[in-house]
């Protein structure tokens, strides 16, 4: 039996414009009604999930995810079309929802799980549980205004995290806290599910989709475009770069004298998540309309969460000339091999960019945030980027008060590079 059915759903909203009316004499309100024009929010979205089953809904801003989810929790009603629901349902939508700033932590678990639709008995039961996986024991007592950001966002995540609902609905919740506790958020929806209940989850982590839904659905404009098992439909969000139809950035004149048919990455990972200090290969596929015997190929990798702005490149211009590549008429490829990712856990959009020769202001192509990769932890490391190194470990007993390290036999068995 079906826990969660929507037929033929959609959401209307009306768009006003901000100047005033033409005429001073006609009234504001008629005006308003004749220049208003419609936006279909969500537009006939119909499917259906059976008990126990997980569904990702991914796409990029603004294509209607949030809204689904609004529609789905009650806060807002359908225009058209029916949803059916079966069961209790729970909503995860902001974390932290409902909490009073000069509440201590304790009283706010009750009045936010309240609001969650907890009954006081329950939370009562679940309190030191809740306690613990916020990590916040030591202020518990502490009015919630003197948290960290993390803080807040711990405690707001474990009070919903310790629903038992038939029916959970997940909108970015688990990007909370530090790598630690995303994962102890992970294990506990993937825990929900194991134990039969019904979860739609929203999020841009695609890594995070793909661990815990079954199906996904892929939205634009309001309307689902694809739907299938995750690791396609992921797969397929990322080769059309993370959204559809967006405008080419920047200034620079596009010459169009070769095209950039495919980027894509493979790692130790998989081709879409890789790991920090594991080795990858970034290819560029590409055709050339004529030859370009200067030709400079660049990638560009820019977090998800800090917009446009590059956060590394990799670029086939020759260090030592600043010379370029030849480039033949006809298909080529160029391959970036990544011996260790020095990117930290995090998700990134890929931009890749051909130029004529490297003074040349004029870009042959560009293609803007092409791929979507998300970086999971690998080589411990603190900052804001990994550096490959080697180490060497040389006992006290055999340096000299110099500091040089006595050539020895001995010396060779317990000193050496890792």
């Amino acid at each position: 039996m079906n826990d969660l059915v929507l037929d033929r759903v959609s959401k209307r909203y009306y768009l006003h414009p901000s100047s005033g009316p033409d005429h001073p004499a006609e009234p504001r309100g008629r005006w308003l009604a004749r220049k208003r024009q419609e936006f279909w929010a969500v537009r006939d979205i119909s499917f259906q999930l059976a008990r126990g089953e997980t569904l990702g809904i991914i796409g990029s801003n603004g294509a209607g995810k949030s809204t689904l989810l609004k529609l789905l929790s009650g806060i807002t009603a359908p225009t058209t079309g029916e949803i059916r629901i079966r069961g209790r349902l729970s909503a995860l939508i902001e974390v932290g929802s409902g909490f009073h700033p000069e509440l201590t932590g304790r009283e706010n678990i009750y009045l936010s799980g309240s609001i969650l639709g907890m009954r006081r008995r329950e939370l009562t039961d679940k309190l030191e549980a809740i306690i613990d996986f916020a990590g916040v024991r030591s202020f518990i007592d502490t009015p919630v205004k003197h948290y960290s950001s993390g803080m807040y966002l711990r405690l707001g995540f474990s009070i919903a995290a310790h629903l038992d609902p038939d029916i959970l609905l997940l909108d970015e919740v688990l990007a909370v806290g530090d790598a630690e506790f995303q994962v102890k958020c992970l294990d506990r929806v993937t825990e929900l599910h194991k134990r039969g209940r019904t979860i739609v989850f929203i999020s841009h982590d695609l890594g995070a989709v793909e661990r815990l839904c079954q199906h996904v659905l892929l939205m634009e404009h309001g309307r689902i475009v694809a739907a299938g098992p995750a690791h396609e439909i992921t797969a397929q969000y990322q080769q059309i770069g993370g959204g559809f139809g967006k405008a080419e950035n920047g200034k620079a004149q596009i010459s169009r004298e070769a095209e950039i048919t495919s980027v894509t990455c493979e790692g130790a990972h998989d081709a879409a998540t890789l790991r920090t200090g594991a080795p990858a290969t970034l290819r560029v596929e590409y055709v050339a309309y004529q030859p370009l015997p200067h030709a400079v190929v660049d990638v560009y990798f820019g977090s998800v969460a800090g917009g446009n702005a590059p956060w590394c490149q990799l670029t086939t211009a020759k260090l030592e000339d600043q010379s370029g590549i030849h480039m033949k008429a006809g298909k080529g490829v160029v391959e970036f091999e990544i011996g260790a990712l020095s990117l930290q856990p995090d998700l990134y959009h890929v931009t890749a960019t051909i130029r004529e020769d490297t003074s040349s202001t004029t870009t042959v192509d560009r293609k803007m945030r092409c791929l979507t990769l998300r970086v999971e932890p690998g080589t411990a490391a603190r900052g804001g980027y990994y550096m490959p190194h080697r180490w060497r470990h040389s006992p006290a007993a055999l340096v000299t008060p110099g500091g040089h390290a006595e050539h020895d036999a001995q010396q060779t068995q317990t000193s050496r590079w890792s």
